[in-house]
């Protein structure tokens, strides 16, 4: 009798075992939160909607877009970082709340590798732009600026911490100004919109910023571009290249979105989501329409995008103690 209810007991198990493979390997099995840790209407909010609608037909289940705002992304990134790791909440990760604010800030409620990044598909390079009527054109005219007159240069960003804080100083530092924190005025505004419009009505004298976020005012002629952080020129941006002006180390001052969960990542959770992301990268649709924002469309595996996201991380880092810019 007790060999028989051991029988029993082993081919229920076996039943159970034999029906959950199946059921996890058909992740999803109801609609994914995908995190965007921004405001809608930004860089980040665009692209990740874009790269959602371009998924659609290989999803069986729906994406559900959630705006988690707050800390420059910390908030929606934090609330990715302590999720369960079946897959079910995920985060738009982005350049700010994956590199910028690991690099500046002491304090936050996550690190880089609470996360499993599935993969990078955009790019965006960062582009220092000032106002038509500045009648500054060239990088090395602003920092002549900036020389022969201490104080009077004022670059805006979205806010303390974010990209175009750390990329202002970076680029300044790069081309000969050793206290560019002392040298220049940084003027936090309450959003990348705002820290446009600053340059285009003389509150600032410069902006480094992604290029998808600039890239109209460009298109426009509303603005100077001075360089472009790419290795080649940039498509419809009349502008050098870091490279070309002696600085490839610039290289690495890049805008980039990608899609990350919890650490605890189930690996088929993740493979799912690389065969998606592949099939958008490859999207002719998605392709053109990111291009025509500024973004260079990229298709980076989970090895590839930690190696980029840890090489950027420790070139931010670098910087922000050399200039002694760390953020409590």
């Amino acid at each position: 009798m007790a060999i028989s209810n051991l029988l029993k007991t082993s081919l229920l198990l076996g039943a159970g075992i034999a029906l959950a493979g199946p059921a996890y390997a058909e992740y999803p099995s109801r609609p994914i939160s995908l995190v965007i840790p921004y405001g809608t209407g930004g860089v980040t909010d665009i692209s990740a909607r874009a790269l959602a609608q371009a998924m659609a037909d290989e999803v069986s289940k729906p994406l559900v877009l959630v705006n988690r705002t707050g800390a420059g992304g910390a908030a929606g990134s934090a609330f990715v970082a302590h999720s369960r790791g079946d897959g079910y909440t995920m985060v738009a990760a982005r350049v700010g709340s994956h590199t910028v604010n690991p690099a500046m800030k002491q304090t936050l409620p996550y690190q880089l590798d609470d996360f499993k990044m599935v993969g990078v598909y955009e790019i965006n390079p960062v582009v220092c732009i000032t106002s038509k009527e500045s009648g500054i054109e060239s990088i090395h005219q602003l920092v002549d600026k900036v020389h022969a007159e201490p104080g009077s240069v004022s670059y805006s960003s979205s806010g303390v911490g974010s990209l175009q804080h750390l990329a202002g100083a970076m680029v300044m530092n790069a081309f000969g100004v050793d206290k560019p924190l002392e040298s220049t005025v940084h003027l936090p505004m309450r959003g990348g919109g705002e820290a446009a419009t600053a340059v285009l009505n003389g509150t600032a004298t410069f902006l480094c910023e992604s290029s998808a976020a600039v890239a109209g005012f460009i298109r426009n002629g509303q603005v100077n571009p001075l360089l472009v952080t790419t290795k080649e020129r940039l498509p419809g941006i009349d502008a050098p290249t870091a490279a070309e002006l002696e600085h490839p180390e610039l290289e690495t001052l890049l805008g980039w979105t990608g899609i990350a969960g919890p650490k605890s990542l189930e690996p088929e959770v993740a493979a799912a989501w690389v065969k998606w992301m592949h099939t958008a990268t490859h999207n002719p649709t998605f392709v053109e329409s990111m291009e025509k924002l500024g973004s260079i469309v990229v298709n980076m595996g989970p090895e590839e995008s930690e190696t980029f996201i840890n090489g950027q991380y420790l070139a931010f880092r670098e910087l922000v103690v050399k200039l002694n810019m760390q953020i409590n």
